[in-house]
């Protein structure tokens, strides 16, 4: 059309290449190799060990908090047991090479003879029998036939009774991989058919190394309390701690280069401003009711719900009492925060401590229920700042035994 006119096009640029479908951080990095599963070194040796002296079991059974890699393990198994190697004359290994077809095949979910099945969604008998019927025949193209049935748990007490009789003694080319998150709602004699791993926890140390490697490889800069934050806020969990990961790098300002802060992590989390938190114990030990108050409605108008208003007490409670016995050091913490703990752990005593714990303990699940929390957090602040001049019991045992009676309040847990 401009050419016609005697007027030249001008150049566009040419439409960027459109970039594949995101695959979240959880996906993404979802270990491929037992080396690559953090946290679980015990269940790891147990199996090399296993697979080394061809000893393996029928059945396994893996349990533990959700996000620890219970599927992820079962997954890593199967390939384990059914890789070939390179060169496709491979036995059995603990350290599958992840390019032959069947580990690319189980990797990528299409594996004819490793069926994995939800058992939230297949409960019934039915479902269960209809593996009972396939397990009689042959693998199709692997070592193994093998079963990975998640939140086993959920199975009907008939399903389970089905499968006792083929788990107690299955094919010889049949291996059955449990996942659970409530191994107490599995019954004792299905238990007692399987070998049980128990994946523990991942410690926040871990999770923090973990989640700085994935940062770096993503690209992206994050301040370390900000990763201290999210690793503790995973609760043990790689799966859940990658989410809020996903999330605070999609939450961290452009104008900032990307970079994750901690302020933009606790306010994406929820979590009180630890500064802010600090001056409401302060004034709480210093038994002003009304700056108590005004502080926690200051932080309710920020978007600060009385509950996590509630646990940042609780979290400063425990950091002072640890600091009183131990040098156990919280490595989110900043100076100024790490040496007002300090500084309270050498003023204030174990009865006033535990005191105050109990009574944000029970303050807790009443502000949680609440209908009205701020008022309940209110009413909270105020028992926790009167109660603090109320005499100790084992002081008072011994004014009586002398036959005496405190004249004035016991000072409160600050002086």
């Amino acid at each position: 059309m401009f050419a016609a006119s005697g007027v030249e096009a001008p150049e566009t640029p040419a439409p960027a290449a459109p970039a594949g479908p995101y695959r979240v951080l959880a996906r993404k990095y979802r270990p491929q190799t037992f080396a690559e599963l953090i946290g679980q070194d015990a269940m790891v040796r147990t199996l090399g060990n296993a697979i080394a002296r061809d000893r393996l079991a029928h059945a396994f059974l893996m349990t533990g908090v959700r996000g620890v890699g219970k599927t992820s393990t079962a997954r890593l198994i199967a390939k384990a047991l059914n890789c070939i190697g390179p060169d496709g004359q491979g036995g059995p290994t603990i350290d599958p090479c992840g390019v032959c077809e069947p580990c690319r095949a189980i990797t990528e979910g299409r594996h004819i003879d490793v069926i994995e099945m939800d058992a939230a969604s297949n409960t019934g008998v039915d479902d269960v029998r209809e593996i009972i019927e396939a397990v009689r025949y042959a693998a199709v193209s692997a070592r193994y036939k093998i079963y990975i049935i998640d939140e086993v748990h959920m199975l009907s007490r008939n399903a389970f009774n089905a499968l006792l009789k083929t788990l107690e003694e299955p094919p010889p080319h049949v291996k059955f991989l449990f996942a659970t998150t409530e191994v107490n709602k599995v019954p004792v004699t299905v238990l007692s058919r399987c070998q049980r791993f128990d994946l523990r926890r991942i410690t926040p140390d871990m999770l923090f190394a973990h989640f700085s490697a994935i940062l770096q490889k993503e690209g992206v800069e994050a301040e370390a309390p900000a990763i201290w934050l999210i690793a503790n806020a995973a609760e043990g969990s790689v799966r859940d701690g990658l989410s809020i990961l996903d999330q605070a790098i999609a939450h961290a300002d452009l104008d900032g280069g990307g970079r994750i802060g901690a302020d933009q992590v606790r306010v994406m989390l929820g979590l009180s401003d630890r500064s802010a938190i600090g001056q409401l114990m302060a004034t709480i030990l210093d038994g002003d009711a009304g700056g108590a108050i005004d502080l926690a409605r200051a932080q309710y108008a920020l978007g600060i719900e009385p509950v996590a208003m509630v646990r940042g007490l609780m979290d400063v409670t425990h950091a002072v009492t640890l600091a009183k016995v131990s040098r156990h050091d919280d490595p989110a913490l900043a100076d100024a925060d790490r040496e007002r703990i300090g500084d309270w752990a050498q003023k204030l005593g174990f009865a006033p401590l535990n005191r105050l714990w109990q009574l944000l303990l029970k303050g807790h699940d009443e502000v949680l229920r609440a209908t009205n929390p701020l008022e309940h957090l209110e009413m909270l602040l105020l028992r926790v700042i009167y109660a603090a001049s109320m005499p100790d019991p084992g002081e008072l045992a011994k004014l009586l035994e002398k036959g005496g009676m405190p004249t004035m309040p016991i000072a409160a847990p600050a002086a």
